[in-house]
């Protein structure tokens, strides 16, 4: 897509005025130039323009309220005065991934007061001897050059979330509570776990006392039903037996003998 078309795209029918944020990142630009882009942008901030086959920024509108630029992967390999003289108040420039070679190209980035990062990745000039001493050297405004300062600690994040700011204050506003919620609910729940197993015990031992119960009368009827098959001087016997005593008959069978 052309970089004009991508342009219009990204207004959404807004007026340049009122646009703070542009990105037109792989597009295509005209014969290296930035083309569809003016000083109508009075208060954009920030500007991306990676991977759109740069050239040069020579064609870079007057815009006095841009802080952040982002120009990685073209194929810059000078006029930075160009940034000097018409995003005077930088605050961070990405050059990674162009075609910039000696230190004495970014010379002109000295008048860019408030320029405090400033990236080269992929760039040639990065494998040059004492290339960290001699970038901050030349400018002195410099803060972080790729990513870090001078005496090599990483820059911080700027974004809150990915800090994780926020996320700690609301553990410590609600994470304990959560966690007392949380063991509430645990002893709850032991609770009716052992309500449970106490009613289980008790289920048990009214059905074992149910089985002796049951077992006890089955023996009786079976006894009964053993009785009534009998005939009936058999019968007379074992009732008597069962008593502890002696069937008449019997004595009399004895004093015969």
């Amino acid at each position: 897509m052309e970089m004009e078309k991508r342009l219009t795209l990204e207004l959404r029918n807004k007026k340049p005025a009122e646009v703070k944020e542009l990105v037109l990142d792989n597009c295509r630009s005209d014969d290296g130039k930035i083309v569809g882009l003016s000083s109508d942008f009075e208060n954009l901030e920030f500007l991306s323009m990676i991977n759109v086959n740069l050239l040069s920024v020579s064609n870079l509108p007057k815009l006095n309220k841009l802080r952040k630029l982002e120009l990685s992967d073209n194929r810059i390999s000078g006029g930075l005065e160009v940034l000097a003289e018409r995003t005077p108040n930088l605050t961070h420039l990405n050059l990674s991934g162009n075609k910039i070679k000696d230190i004495n190209t970014l010379e002109p980035l000295k008048k860019l007061p408030n320029l405090h990062s400033l990236d080269l990745f992929n760039c040639e000039v990065t494998m040059l001897i004492n290339y960290r001493e001699s970038m901050f050297a030349l400018l002195p405004q410099l803060t972080y050059l790729d990513g870090f300062d001078a005496d090599d600690q990483e820059a911080p994040d700027s974004d809150p979330e990915a800090d994780g700011d926020g996320l700690d204050d609301e553990y410590d506003e609600n994470g304990e509570g959560e966690e007392e919620d949380d063991d509430d609910e645990e002893d709850e729940l032991d609770e009716e776990v052992i309500d449970d197993e106490e009613e289980d015990e008790d289920d048990l031992e009214g059905e074992e006392e149910e089985d002796g119960v049951d077992d006890e009368e089955e023996e009786d009827e079976e006894d009964e039903d053993d009785d009534e098959d009998l005939p009936q001087g058999e019968k007379r016997k074992r009732d008597l037996e069962d008593e502890g005593e002696e069937d008449p008959e019997d004595e009399e069978d004895e004093e015969d003998d």
